[in-house]
């Protein structure tokens, strides 16, 4: 696996290998506790509805976004921001060994979906290559000691957590969208995105039995 934490900042795994959008957070296992790998395998679903969706928002806000490899290096850098926001909420709340399982789980799912996408778009890398999956995790290893620096507590990430993911999209955008593009992450993007994963890992966790489809549509008319 890898250490547990870094000398200085926040402790994170290392690998060796939103209002509008609407997303599934509850689970129809009534009272039951999730392991922290049927955790990961939910969020890692809505992490990438997330991803698609702010990329969604940023190219109809008219920022060039290209279908294409600019679109996957977008996805990538989202992705691994938001395992790593995803990781913060689960040191939280699962603790130490629960949050190693989850985390572990969730990045390598979180690179089989890419994968999937990315082979399906672009075509699988030519023999000898990295795979879509081995990069993603290349990138989630790179990124890991950088973001373990920065900061998050009850209302999300930090100013310089969520700046830096502002820089690293900022040079994958043309000269003509560098000057905008960190302000509409910090200010747009990142604030709906952090919300709904929040609720998303909220309701995922959640153990409070919920009312069957017909008695809630009951409740509704009345």
């Amino acid at each position: 696996m890898g250490r547990p934490g870094a000398a200085a900042g926040f402790p994170h795994v290392r690998w060796f290998d939103m209002a509008n959008i609407r997303i599934k957070s509850q689970w129809f296992r009534n009272g039951a506790a999730k392991t922290p790998q049927q955790t990961a395998s939910a969020m890692a679903f809505i992490a990438w509805r997330v991803a698609q969706n702010m990329l969604k928002q940023m190219r109809s806000a008219r920022f060039d976004i290209e279908v294409g490899p600019q679109y996957f290096a977008f996805t990538r850098e989202v992705l691994v921001f938001l395992t790593q926001v995803l990781d913060r909420m689960a040191f939280e709340r699962m603790g130490g060994e629960g949050r190693a399982e989850f985390i572990t789980a969730l990045v390598r799912r979180v690179a089989e979906v890419l994968q999937e996408n990315e082979d399906t778009l672009l075509g699988a890398p030519p023999a000898g290559q990295p795979s879509h999956y081995d990069e993603f995790i290349v990138l989630f290893n790179e990124l890991a000691d950088h973001y373990a620096d920065f900061g998050h507590g009850p209302d999300g990430p930090d100013f310089a957590f969520v700046r830096y993911l502002g820089h690293r999209v900022e040079a994958l955008m043309p000269e003509k969208d560098q000057r905008w593009v960190v302000d509409q992450i910090m200010a747009t993007e990142v604030p709906e995105a952090v919300l709904t994963l929040q609720r998303a890992m909220q309701g995922v966790l959640s153990t409070e039995p919920r009312a069957p489809r017909s008695s809630r549509a009951a409740n509704t008319a009345d």
